[in-house]
């Protein structure tokens, strides 16, 4: 199906530790940039005393919506390997930050890449992840008589009623899965004076 895609439901945590530098992940739901940008801050502001806070970013059910920053580190050693945790368990509208305190030994290029990556593998193994439904909305107007036609196709199809309004003229907005999305319309289409507004 490509109606369907993975993220996490909460906020979890993962630690890991080399030649006394300590790496802390987060990772953390996000749907949209606005929201990294505020998650990236957050954590900024709470560990104002780590050397570097580094994270890469998934977004959108097609994740093509992607972005790694380093924060210093040398280039393709942190967010990198992140996103590369993001991608292997194939989420999506999940940000991964990770936290790094100095221990005095520098680690190397090869040495970042692994701690970074060990730090996001922890984090995402503490995280727990769903599979969500790609859904899209459709909105019709009929008129009354055909209310019984009309809610027929939806007790069959059981789309997400978002809104009613029951009048002379009816209106519905439903959310369905993806997939499904083309067989309701065509079915819908079916019923007398039955028409989809935002199709005109």
């Amino acid at each position: 199906m490509d109606d369907t895609f993975k993220t996490i439901t909460d906020v979890s945590e993962g630690i890991f530790t080399e030649k006394k530098s300590k790496f802390i992940a987060f990772a953390v739901p996000v749907t949209t940039v606005e929201e990294v940008k505020i998650v990236v801050e957050k954590y900024r502001k709470e560990y104002y005393d780590a050397r570097h806070v580094c994270w890469a970013y998934m977004l959108g059910c097609e994740r093509k919506d992607f972005r790694a920053n380093d924060d210093g580190e040398p280039s393709g050693t942190a967010g990198k390997p992140i996103l590369g945790q993001i991608n292997s368990n194939e989420l999506t509208d999940i940000i991964v930050l990770v936290v790094r305190y100095f221990g005095g030994i520098k680690l190397g290029t090869s040495g970042l890449i692994t701690a970074y990556k060990a730090a996001a593998v922890e984090a995402l193994a503490n995280a727990e992840v769903i599979e969500k439904t790609v859904d899209v909305d459709i909105s019709f107007v009929f008129e009354y008589p055909f209310m019984n036609d009309v809610m027929k196709i939806v007790k069959d199809m059981a789309p997400q009623i978002i809104a009613q309004h029951f009048d002379m003229n009816c209106s519905m907005a439903l959310r369905i899965r993806k997939s499904l999305y083309t067989q309701l319309t065509e079915r819908l289409d079916k019923v007398e004076s039955l028409y989809f507004p935002d199709q005109e």
